[in-house]
């Protein structure tokens, strides 16, 4: 593989937050998102058709909301296909290993192709057998874990997608070394035509994006967000993270979950896992061997599938419907401020941050490509 001499795109900013990027410089639509990333990958060496694919899915990452995930990591992957940590024209490999399940050798291609060749995958075999498990190594990062989840959901299945994540900012329950990524989860339930069920969760109290955002600002984190490894005391200064762990959901519970996700998502399919793992925001051209999961179940096994969202979605008005907290914020069900999002952006456009902005029109003059056409307030 050659690497491209042309200088790298400088280093991302923390990725914005919901409140930032509301208060965003302007925006941007999402067709205008899918060409502007698509024509970066494809001057950094991805095949036309594989560039598209891969920017849709980011494009679509930023009209649900998760705006770490989308275009906002399109700095980091020119720079590591530029280094030559990701090839850019794998030859992606699927092999049977039984009549329910398969494995996916990625060939160090971009995660979000890996893993939508996996989807594929997943469903085919579903529609055979009623289940599929689908491993992947020699992945990478992939952007947001709901995407994929959902995937199977669109023809009618149940989809459940997990990940060893790509650098490790979590220490096993007691210990002070970062040896567990935020290992996300992810599930998707079909709701008809409602919009689904789409659990997508780290297994971390926050992100490392969210601390990286405080850093950025200046401001302290709660004391439930990380410890020190030195004392293990509670660790406020969002600029000395480094020398923190990010702490689990439900205490050990949460340690125990982001272990069992990373053994299925590592080992089971020889990809990388605990000490194995490479941190992908320094180590720009070292291959992560990053591995991942996905199961599709086909709702119709068990049932119609009018029938069930039908049973899903009675349940879920009850939950959203029942009696809320006292001064608290109204019952929501996951996947319903992304559903939420997802019309609201498509209608207005994608929030740019400005220091995004300046990152991204500084990947069109590195690669002499046209900058990202942004909407300013009040525009259309």
């Amino acid at each position: 593989m050659q690497h491209d001499q042309r200088a790298a795109p400088p280093a991302e900013t923390s990725a914005p937050t919901a409140q930032g990027a509301e208060a965003a410089a302007g925006r941007a639509f999402a067709t205008d998102l899918s060409r502007f990333i698509a024509a970066a990958f494809v001057d950094v060496g991805l095949p036309p058709n594989d560039a598209a694919k891969v920017a849709a899915l980011m494009a679509e990452t930023d009209l649900t909301g998760a705006d770490a995930h989308g275009v906002f990591r399109l700095p980091q992957y020119v720079r590591r296909i530029q280094a030559g940590g990701v090839n850019p024209k794998p030859d992606i490999a699927v092999r049977r290993t039984g009549p329910a399940t398969a494995l996916v050798d990625g060939d160090n291609g971009m995660g979000h192709l890996v893993m939508a060749r996996a989807a594929d995958e997943a469903v085919a075999l579903a529609r055979e057998t009623g289940v599929a498990w689908i491993g992947v190594r020699r992945s990478n990062h992939a952007g947001s874990a709901g995407l994929y989840a959902e995937m199977p959901v669109k023809q009618g299945m149940v989809g459940i997608y997990a990940a060893v994540a790509s650098a490790n900012h979590m220490a096993p329950w007691g210990g002070s070394e970062s040896l567990l990524g935020t290992n996300p989860l992810a599930i998707g339930i079909p709701c008809g035509d409602a919009p689904p069920v789409v659990l997508d969760m780290a297994t971390t109290v926050v992100s490392y994006g969210t601390v990286k955002t405080y850093a950025l600002h200046g401001r302290a984190m709660p004391p439930d967000w990380m410890v020190s490894r030195v004392d293990g005391q509670p660790l406020t200064d969002s600029r000395r993270s480094g020398e923190g762990v990010l702490l689990p959901i439900g205490g050990h519970k949460g340690s125990g979950l982001a272990l069992v996700l990373g053994l299925l998502g590592g080992p089971l399919n020889r990809a990388a896992f605990g000490r194995d793992v490479i941190d992908f925001n320094a180590n720009q051209g070292g291959e992560s061997n990053t591995g991942q999961f996905i199961v599709a179940l086909d709702v119709s096994r068990f049932l119609p599938l009018e029938a069930f969202a039908a049973e899903v979605n009675r349940h879920l008005d009850d939950l959203r419907h029942s009696t809320p907290l006292p001064g608290g914020d109204p019952i929501r069900m996951p996947g319903d401020q992304r559903a939420v999002r997802r019309q609201e952006r498509g209608e207005r456009g994608v929030p740019i941050p400005a220091p995004l902005q300046a990152q991204l029109d500084a990947v069109a003059q590195t690669l002499g490509i046209e900058p990202l056409r942004i909407q300013r307030a009040g525009a259309r």
